[in-house]
């Protein structure tokens, strides 16, 4: 199972933007030094973002992107879910009916991998950027 790259880009974004301090204002140019990501990429990021309610931004000498609330209530999946990502484990699709083989309404792992789908859904809805930010979540 893999994170795109667009989630795994705005968890990393929000938490660098998080790590400037409550209410900074940074402009997406200063993001990607730090963190070695494309600019471009950032501005389809934080369009989502944006639209999201996640961060608003503001334009002028003294504008840039800040969190709409605070990074320790924000969490990853909220981060996730803005970018109209989803972490999925299984092949299948609930609405379809011949899901997982085309034979079956679901394959002999289906289980395995909604429960593994259901506990990363659950740690990542209990993992603030704060948390990222203090390092406090670690393998």
């Amino acid at each position: 199972m893999k994170l795109s790259a667009k989630g795994r880009t705005a968890v990393t974004a929000v938490a660098d933007l998080a790590a400037q301090g409550e209410g900074a204002r940074v402009r997406l140019i200063e993001i990607a030094e730090r963190q070695g990501l494309s600019q471009s990429f950032l501005e389809q990021v934080f369009g989502d973002l944006r639209r999201a309610g996640v961060v608003d931004s503001k334009r002028g000498p003294s504008g840039g992107y800040a969190l709409t609330r605070s990074a320790d209530t924000l969490s990853v999946s909220d981060i996730i879910a803005a970018v109209e990502e989803e972490v999925r484990a299984t092949g299948c699709k609930p609405e379809v009916l011949k899901a997982c083989t085309g034979r079956s309404a679901k394959c002999l792992t289906h289980g395995l991998w909604g429960a593994l789908e259901d506990h990363i859904g659950a740690f990542l809805s209990g993992v603030t950027v704060q948390m990222v930010v203090d390092g406090e979540v670690s393998p």
